[in-house]
């Protein structure tokens, strides 16, 4: 049992880096078109809250 937990634990930073890129590429994007930037930043910051995350998991 612990080792399926292991594989979920280890797989969690490398799902939130590519939820992290993503973040990044859409707020960047609403942000550039103009069509809703208050949610683009919000995106940024949770992109930043993200990659926090993932520095304080890894260290």
């Amino acid at each position: 049992m612990t080792d399926a937990l292991t594989g979920i634990a280890a797989a969690a930073p490398a799902i939130a880096m590519l939820a992290c890129f993503a973040f990044l590429i859409g707020g960047g994007v609403l942000i550039a078109k103009r069509r809703d930037v208050r949610k683009g930043a919000l995106m940024l910051v949770m992109a930043v809250v993200l990659f926090a995350n993932v520095l304080i998991w890894t260290l």
